[in-house]
């Protein structure tokens, strides 16, 4: 969500700073699924896919404590969600799994923002 803040230039000089250095040390150090798996964001083969960080992936959840902070500053909602059934897997490493809902949207309690 940060990311989409940044995209519609809604982030302040210094914010943007921060997420570009987070987000290059991020994706030094985990996969990005798409790149492994191209389509697993895929609106038709894959609605409503979204990556789950696994509980495995204690310093990957670190760094999102700076990402939630500007969310919040910049009154951004949003829900932390556990679970052990995300839903359909469309990919799976170490870290994270990337899963369609089980019945989209229809089902998913929670507002998708376009």
């Amino acid at each position: 969500m940060v990311n989409g803040l940044a995209a519609a230039g809604l982030l302040s000089r210094e914010d943007r700073h921060w997420l570009d250095a987070a987000n290059e040390q991020a994706n030094t150090a985990y996969p990005d699924p798409s790149t492994i798996r191209p389509g697993c964001y895929d609106p038709v083969a894959n609605p409503g896919a979204r990556s789950w960080f696994k509980v495995e992936a204690a310093a990957l959840l670190s760094m999102t404590g700076t990402y939630l902070s500007i969310l919040d500053r910049y009154g951004v909602a949003w829900v932390e969600l556990r679970t052990s059934h995300p839903g359909r897997i469309v990919y799976d490493d170490q870290v994270q799994v990337v899963a369609v809902p089980h019945a989209y949207p229809a089902d998913w309690p929670f507002p998708i923002s376009r």
